[in-house]
């Protein structure tokens, strides 16, 4: 196997998440201010990828949709061990849903060029559909793997995956060229030292425009998008603090009867 691109994106900080809002006209996250992070799944994604380099000597090629204020994250996963990053990024970009999302990233992958595997995590912090992935594979004409939580690549035509799925486990087999997305069980990502680090700082990550990739611009951003979000939801967790005072007995004996109130037993 000769390279492995890994489809990887920024998302909102969840620390921050209390302060995302909804753009009412567009029906968009704002995510101006809001500091990103690397979606945790894709570290995963980025495991498995330098697994292969470091079996079969493969090139990994990070790609991402994202603005361009998100390079310092790029960078983060650059430091795992990965060669390149591509960030492709233009204001035509913006609003796009899953599927021209995955035309973008679909376009990109093809001038990145030949490629043995494409890896993803499984699904993304701020969207959670789970879409993408399997959208780029249709475009790309190429097997799709979801939920993969294990994999055996000690032969070099064929891979040997496990697939998570609500019944349990399947084993399969499958040949590149195709696409894989991740859970957290597939791996642990690899520790990222201060010296890698300051290295990647001096990385350079090659940047995409729309006038580059040459993506028709009513199958991408808020015009290309079939699906819209129709409102923002935010789970909150309220907290009540209670002190109970008195004799240990008497604060025993209350404390039950709070609990047994809650329903706990």
């Amino acid at each position: 196997m000769k390279r492995v691109i890994v489809c990887m994106k920024p998302v909102p900080d969840p620390k921050t998440w209390d302060r995302l809002k909804m753009d009412p006209v567009t029906k968009t996250l704002i995510r101006q201010g809001i500091p990103s992070v690397v979606n945790p799944l894709d570290k995963h994604a980025v495991e498995a990828a330098l697994e292969v380099k470091d079996l079969f000597g493969a090139e990994v090629v990070l790609l991402s949709m994202a603005p361009l204020d998100t390079r310092p994250v790029l960078r983060e996963v650059l430091a795992m061990g990965a060669d390149r990053a591509v960030l492709l990024t233009d204001k035509a970009f913006a609003g796009s849903d899953t599927l021209a999302t995955a035309r973008i990233l679909t376009q990109g992958i093809r001038n990145i060029g030949d490629f043995d595997l494409v890896m993803c995590g499984n699904f993304t912090l701020d969207g959670s559909t789970a879409q993408v992935p399997s959208q780029v594979a249709e475009l790309l004409d190429v097997p799709n793997v979801m939920h993969v939580c294990d994999m055996d690549i000690s032969n070099t035509n064929r891979l040997l995956l496990t697939q998570k799925i609500e019944q349990g486990f399947i084993k399969l087999e499958a040949e590149p060229p195709l696409l894989l997305s991740f859970t957290k069980e597939a791996n642990k990502p690899r520790y990222i030292s201060f010296m890698e680090i300051l290295a990647a700082e001096k990385r350079d990550i090659h940047i995409w425009d729309n006038a580059f990739l040459k993506i028709d611009e009513t199958l991408i951003g808020l015009e290309g998008s079939p699906t819209q979000m129709a409102d923002l939801l935010l789970q909150t967790k309220k907290r009540k603090g209670v002190q109970i005072i008195g004799k240990p007995e008497d604060i025993a004996r209350e404390l039950a009867d709070k609990i047994h109130q809650l329903g706990i037993i």
